[in-house]
């Protein structure tokens, strides 16, 4: 009987204790957020506004409709993903990679918290960014589409929601391999951007021909974007519009998501990365 109770309160106080320091990591980032808001909010706002007016008010008058609706409507759900993606890779590399540097994640990592715990951290920290810039450059996207309303905010939501998630996992794998601040930005620059523009951001991968179209299938970028436009308006695009079906989107993005937490999860663990 004693034992049980000795057991019933050591896990009260792991508990406890994760829960603080979740919450302890969280309010960090968020706070890193709005502390610094000149860096992570403003870019990627103004960035996307060029590509409005760039793709869909200068290419886009030429181009005209695409599978339904104007272009410029076509590329928003794009957009917003791009900025999703880029956004909570971006927060989860540079703060755990600065905590690294600067050998404050020593403090964290020798704390009573579960690694699962300061991994989750980190990836809430990524999405709140994600999801406040996706959120603004949506409404950003009112100034250049006269109607826009969202088919489905379940699905709009979840997938973007998801995708933080997994990308947010990928900056963290980043940080922990990096040696100096040039090697975050190696794959963005070399992976993630060339993977987000051939994503079916600026066009459906059905209108590419083969065998591109079928390389094109083993992006997962497609099925986020994909998915993410069925969310926003499935109800006015053509079918030929979706680069994949909707439940396989979830399936492929939900699928990406496990292996890649389960992998991040196994290299903190190991201390990939983190060991002198």
């Amino acid at each position: 009987m004693a034992s049980n109770i000795v057991d019933d309160n050591s896990f009260q106080v792991r508990l406890r204790s994760n829960l603080i320091g979740l919450q302890t990591i969280v309010i960090k980032e968020v706070t890193r957020l709005i502390r610094i808001w000149p860096q992570t909010i403003v870019p990627p706002v103004i960035t996307t506004t060029l590509y409005f007016i760039i793709f869909g008010k200068v290419i886009g008058s030429r181009v005209g409709e695409m599978s339904g609706v104007t272009y410029m409507e076509f590329i928003v759900p794009g957009l917003v993903m791009m900025s999703v993606i880029n956004s909570s890779y971006q927060n989860v590399v540079s703060s755990f990679f600065s905590s690294k540097f600067q050998r404050n994640v020593e403090e964290i990592l020798i704390s009573p918290m579960h690694n699962a715990t300061i991994l989750i951290g980190y990836i809430v920290g990524g999405v709140v960014r994600a999801m406040t810039i996706g959120t603004i450059v949506l409404m950003v996207s009112l100034f250049f589409v006269s109607t826009l309303s969202i088919y489905n905010i379940s699905i709009t939501f979840l997938v973007a929601l998801l995708t933080a998630t997994l990308f947010a996992n990928a900056g963290f794998i980043n940080a922990m391999l990096a040696r100096k601040f040039d090697d975050i930005a190696i794959i963005p620059t070399f992976v993630l951007t060339p993977l987000t523009y051939l994503g079916g951001v600026f066009y459906s991968i059905t209108l590419l021909p083969q065998p591109w179209e079928t390389i094109s299938r083993f992006n997962p970028i497609v099925y986020m974007v994909s998915a993410f436009r069925a969310g926003i308006m499935k109800d006015r695009l053509d079918a030929s519009a979706f680069d994949t079906n909707l439940g396989f989107s979830f399936g492929m993005i939900s699928l990406f998501v496990i292996i890649l937490f389960s992998i991040t999860l196994w290299m903190l663990n190991r201390g990939v990365g983190l060991r002198a």
